[in-house]
């Protein structure tokens, strides 16, 4: 156990999984997979198993995305870091190739592929080509695809661990703004289910459900409201798809009030999901949901900030709500 980095966490994860198995392999273009860490040794994926196995391909989002799902279809388990520049580009070979796989072939065919996809859209003064918020809401609409999103490097690394030893494609989405997070991270393997939200706070009188970047939002509202005298129940969904509603359910169920925080748009952001499964199985629930509003992202780090939601929005809602 040890104060590990976001990716550091992943890296560690992957590493372990390509030390155990052989035939995997991992693509990037601009990102090399090379992580440090006080205290811990350096992780150089590329120096430890070669460029056979880790391999650094031109600038083509499209291809890397297919050429994992060939490198799974052969039997080799295969990932890919999608840099913030092609975030999208690779949607349609997941959606309309690798989603549909295991269902064409009645299940015989294993695709155990992952696409770590970078959403540096939710991080300022990127430029608004490179800038993306909706990244999850795209993703998490593929049927056939598990998507999760973590928000801290334990669950970073849990997560990947199990995305690597899932026979089901997987879309491990990035919030880059969570790139410098530490916090203590268990040395040996561990995985951390591709479809269990996690209660980070339990409370009575109000839940308030987020994931990724949204949830160092969502905690410090909560902290807010606690000190005002709620009591809150914070919920990190963690899996997009599958989505843990009983979690959810559970909860909106003894505070009957919900509010949803995503740093993605407000039309069909994950938020929504999560308003219409409580609505569907608790009657009289109250919600709301704070995101960014339907506007193309700005060039101005200044004007990103301005409408990036914010505690203070959260903490408005929730009083609201109360």
């Amino acid at each position: 156990m040890a104060q590990k980095s976001w990716m550091y966490s992943v890296l560690e994860a992957v590493q372990y999984e390509m030390r155990e198995d052989p035939a995997m392999t991992w693509i990037f273009e601009l990102t090399p997979p090379v992580a440090s860490n006080p205290g811990q040794p350096v992780i150089n994926l590329e120096t430890e198993f070669g460029r056979k196995r880790v391999v650094n391909t031109g600038i083509d989002e499209n291809w890397m995305a297919s050429a994992v799902i060939g490198a799974g279809l052969a039997g080799s388990k295969s990932a890919t870091y999608i840099p913030y520049q092609g975030a999208c580009m690779p949607f349609e070979v997941i959606q309309n190739v690798a989603s549909k796989l295991r269902h064409k072939t009645g299940g015989r065919a294993s695709v155990p592929v992952v696409w770590i996809i970078e959403m540096t859209g939710q991080t300022p003064g990127f430029g608004q080509q490179h800038s993306c918020y909706e990244e999850d809401s795209y993703y998490m609409h593929i049927p056939g695809v598990r998507t999760v999103i973590p928000s801290t490097p334990h669950d970073a690394k849990g997560l990947m661990h199990a995305a690597l030893r899932s026979p089901d494609p997987v879309v491990y989405l990035y919030p880059a703004g969570l790139r410098t997070l530490t916090e203590e991270v268990p040395d040996e393997a561990f995985e951390v289910p591709l479809d269990k939200a996690a209660v980070r706070m339990e409370g009575s009188d109000l839940t308030i459900v987020s994931s990724g970047a949204g949830m160092r939002t969502a905690l410090e509202a909560a902290e807010t409201r606690t000190g005002e005298g709620a009591s809150v129940e914070v919920i990190d969904l963690r899996a997009l798809n599958q989505m843990d509603t009983e979690t959810i359910v559970t909860s909106v169920a003894k505070t009957r009030r919900l509010l949803t925080v995503d740093q993605s748009y407000y039309t069909l952001c994950p938020g929504a999901e999560v308003i219409a499964r409580a609505v569907e199985n608790v009657d009289g629930v109250k919600v709301k949901r704070v995101a960014f509003p339907d506007a193309p992202p700005p060039a101005s780090p200044e004007m990103f900030l301005w409408m990036r939601p914010g505690p203070e929005n959260v903490v408005e809602a929730a009083r609201a709500l109360l």
